[in-house]
C-alpha cells in the first residue's frame, strides 16, 4: 500500500487513484505481452494483467474495504483507531471503483496501441 496523504478527497482522490492503477494495468500489459509473445492468448495476457494492477494499485483501499465491512468491531476505540488509520474513508468506495476501472480502462488502451504498432511490422 502506498502513501496516500497527498491524493484528493471525493471523486478528485479517486481520479488519482484510477490513473495511478491505469498506468500499473498498462505497463503490466505491455510487459506480459513482451515477455509471453506467442505462449499466451491475448485474453491470458489481458486478465493476468488486470489482476496484478488491482493488486498493485488497489489492494489497500480493497482491504480497508474487505475489513470494515466483514470485521467484528467491539468497541468504538477501535473503530476510531481503524477509521484514522484511513485516508478519505467517504471517497473509499469511490476510490475502489476508479481503481478498479482504472486498471481495464489502461489495459485496453495499451492492448490497442501494442495491435496498432504491432500489425505495422
Amino acid at each position: 500500500m502506498y502513501d496516500q496523504s497527498w491524493m484528493g478527497y471525493g471523486w478528485i482522490g479517486g481520479l488519482q487513484a484510477g490513473a495511478i492503477a491505469a498506468c500499473a494495468g498498462a505497463m503490466l500489459l505491455l510487459l506480459l505481452r513482451w515477455r509471453t509473445r506467442g505462449s499466451w492468448s491475448h485474453g491470458a495476457q489481458m486478465a493476468w494483467a488486470y489482476v496484478l494492477a488491482v493488486v498493485l494499485a488497489g489492494a489497500g483501499d480493497l482491504g480497508n474495504m474487505f475489513y470494515l465491512n466483514y470485521a467484528r468491531l467491539q468497541s468504538l476505540q477501535l473503530l476510531h483507531v481503524v477509521l484514522a488509520q484511513i485516508h478519505d474513508v467517504d471517497g473509499l468506495g469511490t476510490r475502489v471503483l476508479c481503481e478498479l476501472a482504472g486498471a481495464a480502462l489502461g489495459i485496453a488502451i495499451a492492448w490497442a496501441i501494442s495491435e496498432r504498432f504491432g500489425r505495422r511490422r
